[in-house]
């Protein structure tokens, strides 16, 4: 039976999991792209991608929800008024996972996690 099989737990108790997971996805909005486990980066990947989908409504609302998830100011500004309407149009999928390879301490399999350009974006940007 696959009772309890929802999330990877990742070690961590529920608190810092999810203060785990906060930093991450503050990290990845305020870079773009950053490594880590491919553990932390699948269970991030569920995180970032709500959270972009609540700031693609743009009401008031979605502004109070995602700074009670992620508790930052200027990520919460920087979601509803870039990445929001960035990807209005998207349905979905606005990450990408790209393995990296083995950490040299641990062997712990490394990836990378970026937020999704268009392909339009990349090419009016040059």
């Amino acid at each position: 039976m696959r009772h309890n099989k929802g999330y990877r737990r990742l070690s961590r108790n529920t608190n810092q999991r999810k203060a785990l997971l906060r930093g991450l996805a503050v990290s990845l909005f305020e870079h773009g792209r950053i490594t880590t486990t491919l553990a932390k980066a699948k269970e991030l990947r569920r995180v970032a991608e709500r959270l972009i989908t609540i700031a693609k409504r743009q009401d008031a609302f979605s502004h109070r929800l995602i700074f009670s998830r992620i508790q930052d100011r200027e990520i919460t500004k920087k979601l509803m008024t870039e990445l929001g309407p960035r990807y209005a149009e998207r349905p979905g999928g606005y990450t990408r996972i790209l393995k990296k390879g083995r950490r040299l301490g641990d062997a712990a399999e490394m990836a990378y996690i970026e937020l999704v350009t268009d392909s339009a974006e990349a090419t009016s940007g040059e």
